[in-house]
């Protein structure tokens, strides 16, 4: 399950910061590859518009303002997705639960797998930990797993740090 959340997070942080990250077909295999995406077909540009319409669709669920609004998303999403949920293990992974079809696109599988991940974060009323970085031009999401959910960056070496020094920076100052 963790694994897809970070798939997800990931997928979408391809679409964010002003550089398209599945900008043709190589990007988005190597997306697969790095993500670990088994039973894939050979992908398509087909595949890659399918991926980019997906993550907009996810970011969506991850931007939403409310609990409701994120459900109603998430339920559109998973309702137009063919979900076939089956054990397997595989490349050295552990007994585990796929939901997507056999024969399923790339776009399908992250749809069902990712989709799945996501349901299960919102029936556990965790829906708040789904966050976009506080820094204003990031636009990066990310699961906040800290204890008492207070996490606003979604680095804290690289947009923390900026955010931190621009703060230190402004109270040194002058005052004119």
């Amino acid at each position: 399950m963790v694994f897809s959340l970070t798939t997800v997070v990931e997928l979408i942080n391809t679409g964010t910061g002003g550089r398209e990250g599945l900008g043709d077909v190589r990007e988005l295999e190597d997306f697969v590859r790095r993500r670990m995406v088994s039973g894939v077909p050979e992908i398509t540009p087909a595949d890659l518009a399918a991926v980019r319409e997906l993550r907009e669709a996810f970011h969506e669920v991850f931007t939403a303002p409310d609990r409701a609004t994120r459900v109603r998303l998430l339920n559109t999403l998973l309702g137009r997705t063919r979900i076939t949920p089956r054990l397997t293990e595989h490349d050295g992974f552990p007994l585990h639960v796929h939901y997507f079809a056999p024969g399923a696109t790339v776009a399908e599988h992250l749809a069902a797998d990712c989709g799945v991940a996501l349901a299960h974060v919102l029936v556990e009323d965790e829906w708040e930990r789904l966050r976009t970085c506080a820094v204003p031009d990031c636009g990066q999401v990310f699961v906040d797993e800290s204890r008492n959910r207070s996490r606003v960056y979604c680095d804290s070496r690289t947009c923390g740090n900026r955010m931190h020094v621009a703060a230190y920076r402004a109270r040194r100052r002058p005052v004119s």
